[in-house]
């Protein structure tokens, strides 16, 4: 099918847009590449200090100049389920690339921090610059030059934008992600909601609760709600970076390991001498990025990906913006119902068809471009697949089926659940913010409500306790960006504002801070740019003053004349208790650096044009290259 007109409209709007800085991207990428192995630019010193302790065998090998060498960046540790099970891969990783006749090396680990374990704890504040964070230690990684492919491993929130953004910045060495894969179905999500709403009332203990998310919460592999870190999973199948179908295999299978194995042998062929040469930065280009923007609103997922989408675009010399996303979302229909946006968990989704009934559906509907590189080539449809265990152990693909297995789940193209993606991008005097209304009834898209400001999350809910708030009213959380506190999310305020929604108040929520994909029900414009720091009209809002949030109109207003709202001063806050204490104060660059967060409220610049032509191959110059152009194309796939 011909490709829908706003999508080809947005692509080629992004292409035009980003064309200096990826000319740029792709120059600095060429001219890190090397003939031959990339050790082969080390001296004698250089390479004996990286394989002193190798076993002979690999020593040999990495001696020759001849056989690839594969690096692992992984971001294990033994607190965060999603990441226990990476404790064994290295091994797993190492024996599979042996038998393809190169060599795996741990390269360097990477941080991991789990939003769970820190919401609404002082740690949050240092969450989103984790992913920075996670980028430069994957440069650290990468930065001895020695490997010629890489392997990155990681699933949740920050871990994997930060490793693919590290990642792009060594564009020219091919690169496939691993996941861990989702721990197995525990109670509902349903059931999980309503025991925290109720321990929010006072109706349940503490005890109560920590039963009830104990048996959410229960095992080895990633939360099964469609939050941020499968979001991610999911992204990374669209974009072509994960074995097909590698996603949602829950850990501690044989399956699982296959799925290792099989990426540890493509990362091999996909390297310089593997003889199938496709560097990571060619397969993140314009055309891959509207892709993940495409699939992230067919399937509902995290609004974190706004900022995380734009900031990953940005290390490839791509500039994509919140017009984009609100552009693609209006005709992208929405084709599944996981929690939150209905009660399904990630694994019933890949037992309904997982991630290649998506991909198939969307590229048969004209809504993706199916003209992309990946780590299997030229061509995404290669990813409408499902993998299987061979009767040699070893992992086969075969096609999705053609119908879903579980319409209450997943839907095809021709029958969505809506006809738009569920995010909308609001505007007006209080600036551009993010809405997600997947999962808010059409009686709440509009609020009209009088303001009440808070200058924290514990301003408000101590409010709530003390029962100030029963009451229709808009709640303006401010000073929670990325400048003023790390842009913390604010999930501990979904049961409180569900409670007072279901006791029949207008509520809804205006916040420079973060709710991620777990928002929920409540009206939420989130991600308020720019924030107060940055001279945002959020801090001229009073105690009072009717906001009208419209997620019909795409409004985002006080009703406040001109003459008063230019009459105000912008309101200060004292943010020295989230500066100091749990490592904040390390982080204090960070918040002075960041970029608003529709730019993705990243801490590293775009690729900075070239003054200069510099060779790439085949006489084809950088200025003459346009993203997109067959001189693209043969640059992006010639060896």
């Amino acid at each position: 099918m011909a490709l829908h007109p706003v999508v080809e409209q947005v692509t080629n709007r992004i292409i035009k847009r980003s064309r200096p800085s990826r000319a740029a991207y792709l120059a600095h990428m060429e001219a890190a590449r090397v003939q031959g192995v990339q050790r082969g630019a080390l001296s004698c010193t250089n390479l004996a200090h990286g394989f002193a302790a190798f076993p002979a065998n690999d020593k040999l090998k990495l001696k020759e100049y001849k056989k690839p060498s594969v690096a692992i960046v992984s971001s294990y540790n033994d607190m965060l389920s999603a990441h226990q099970p990476f404790e064994y891969f290295p091994k797993v990783i190492k024996d599979a690339v042996r038998e393809v006749d190169a060599v795996a090396q741990f390269a360097g680990g990477v941080p991991a921090m789990c939003d769970g374990v820190t919401q609404g704890q002082p740690g949050m504040e240092l969450s989103l610059f984790s992913r920075d964070t996670i980028a430069m230690a994957t440069a650290v990684a990468m930065s001895h030059n020695m490997f010629d492919s890489a392997l990155y491993l990681g699933i949740c929130d920050k871990i994997v934008p930060g490793l693919l953004i590290g990642a792009l910045h060594f564009g020219h060495i091919p690169g496939i992600f691993v996941p861990g894969g989702p721990m197995t179905t525990g109670i509902s999500n349903k059931e999980k909601a309503a025991i925290r709403q109720r321990y929010a009332k006072g109706e349940a203990t503490r005890e109560e609760l920590l039963e009830g998310e104990s048996a959410s919460y229960h095992g080895a592999g990633t939360c099964t709600f469609y939050g941020t870190a499968n979001s991610n999973q999911m992204l990374m199948e669209m974009m072509g970076l994960h074995m097909p179908g590698a996603a949602f295999i829950t850990p501690g299978t044989p399956l699982r390991d296959a799925l290792t194995k099989a990426a540890a042998h493509q990362a091999v062929a996909i390297s310089q001498q593997g003889g199938q040469y496709m560097p990571i930065g060619h397969i993140v280009d314009e055309k891959s990025i509207v892709n993940a923007i495409v699939a992230l609103h067919a399937t509902g997922g995290s609004t974190n990906h706004t900022l995380h989408l734009i900031a990953i675009a940005r290390a490839a010399g791509i500039v994509v913006d919140w017009n984009d996303f609100d552009e693609l979302s209006k005709v992208v229909p929405s084709l599944t119902r996981i929690y939150p946006n209905g009660e399904a968990d990630v694994n019933h989704f890949q037992a309904a068809g997982g991630p290649g009934f998506i991909i198939r559906e969307l590229l048969d509907a004209g809504l993706a471009h199916e003209d992309v590189n990946t780590i299997l080539g030229r061509g995404l449809r290669a990813h409408c697949k499902e993998p299987f265990l061979g009767e040699d152990g070893k992992v086969v693909f075969r096609d999705v089926p053609e119908r879903s297995g579980d319409e209450a789940v997943l839907r095809p193209a021709s029958n969505p659940f809506a006809n738009n993606g569920g995010m909308v991008l609001v505007q007006g005097n209080l600036g551009r913010a993010v809405m997600k209304i997947s999962a808010v009834k059409p009686e709440y898209h509009t609020i009209e409500a009088p303001a009440i400001t808070f200058d924290s999350q514990e301003d408000f809910m101590q409010r709530y306790k003390d029962k100030e708030l029963e009451r229709d009213f808009v709640a303006v959380i401010r000073f929670q960006g990325p400048r003023a506190n790390g842009m913390p999310e604010l999930h501990a305020l979904t049961p409180a504002l569900a409670n007072l929604q279901d006791a029949g108040f207008k509520v809804a929520m205006v916040t420079d801070g973060r709710m991620s994909g777990a928002s929920g029900k409540v009206p939420a414009a989130i991600h308020v740019s720019p924030e107060i720091l940055a001279g945002g009209p959020l801090g001229l809002v009073r105690d009072g003053d009717i906001i009208r949030v419209d997620a019909t109109t795409g409004t985002l207003e006080a009703l406040v004349t001109d003459t008063v709202w230019a009459a105000r001063s912008m309101a200060t806050a004292d943010l020295s208790k989230s500066h100091i204490g749990m490592g904040r104060e390390l982080f204090a660059m960070f918040r002075s650096h960041s970029s608003p967060a529709e730019e993705g409220a990243a801490t590293f610049p775009l690729p900075s044009p070239i003054e200069t032509t510099v060779p790439l191959h085949d006489g084809i110059q950088t200025d003459e290259v346009q993203p997109g152009s067959d001189e693209d194309y043969l640059f992006r796939t010639q060896k």
